[in-house]
This record gives structure tokens, C-alpha cells and sequence, in this order.
């Protein structure tokens, strides 16, 4: 699996507590070890779902620090309903394409073409993505937060 990386410009301390704090608000954790720990966090990636869970590391830099992410186990399954829905406007789009050929169809091509609209809306519109990148963008969003509520004070 591929290594996900982020630099802040905050210290290691205060960079894993902010991933922790993100694990946490992501439906995850973080059990802690030393500089860094193992990180269990839910992910989207299209139909499917599930946990990616791996090491994670916080390094010193000379501008702040690094954080290092490398998912070793996964468990992703595909969402059935989207998938039996999306079967189902796969129905109503042949049933569009094949009426021009097959003339006794044509009362039924509006259907087809519902059919074929609703899988578009019902699934396809609302499917998201959000891994591991994504998760350590919300991790540095909270440090970015947390510099904002400290230079009001």
C-alpha cells in the first residue's frame, strides 16, 4: 500500500496529539507509541468502505515535522444497496439504447431513461472519497486552528 505523507511546520509533540484529536473527530483512534503510534481510521473510497489501519510516524524536521502513514492492513467492502441500485439503472439504460432497434420497447424507453436517471442521482452524484491524504489534511486543519486561536489571544 502507498505511504501517505504530510509536513507541518508545528512540533512533533503538538503535531501526533493534533492527529490523535483528528483521529478521534475521523471515528478512528490512535493508540499511541513513543513518537508516533497505530492508526485505525475509516475510509470511502467510492462503493466501498471500511478500516485501513498502520504505523504512523511524527519526525522532527528542520522547518517542524513530518508525518508518515503507512497502511499495512485494510478491510473494504462494497456497499450492496449502491451497487444494486446502480445494476438496476444499468437496466434502464440498455432499455434506452436498445428500444430504437427492438420498436415494441418503445412504451417502456421513459422507464429505461428514469431508471438510468435515478442510478445517476441515487449513487453516482454522492459518492465520495475520504482515506488516509484526506484524513492528515484534517490533521494539519486543526493545527492551522489552533495557531489561529492562539495569535487572537
Amino acid at each position: 500500500m502507498a505511504e501517505h505523507v504530510i509536513e507541518l511546520p508545528d512540533p512533533p509533540e503538538a503535531t501526533l496529539s493534533a492527529v490523535a484529536r483528528a483521529a478521534e473527530m475521523w471515528g478512528g483512534e490512535l493508540e499511541r507509541q513513543g513518537g508516533g503510534g497505530r492508526l485505525h481510521i475509516p475510509v470511502l473510497a467510492g462503493l466501498r468502505r471500511g478500516f485501513v489501519a498502520g504505523p504512523l510516524a511524527v519526525e522532527p524536521t528542520t522547518e517542524g515535522s513530518r508525518v508518515v502513514f503507512r497502511p499495512d492492513d485494510q478491510n473494504l467492502y462494497v456497499h450492496i444497496p449502491s451497487l444494486v441500485i446502480l445494476l438496476i439503472s444499468v437496466a434502464g439504460a440498455v432499455l434506452t439504447v436498445l428500444w430504437p432497434f427492438y420498436p415494441r420497447l418503445l412504451p417502456l424507453a421513459p422507464f429505461g431513461v428514469l431508471l438510468a436517471l435515478g442510478g445517476w442521482f441515487l449513487v453516482l452524484t454522492r459518492l465520495r472519497t475520504s482515506g488516509p491524504d484526506e484524513f492528515l489534511e484534517m490533521a494539519a486543519g486543526l493545527l492551522g486552528e489552533e495557531e489561529a486561536a492562539r495569535g487572537k489571544t
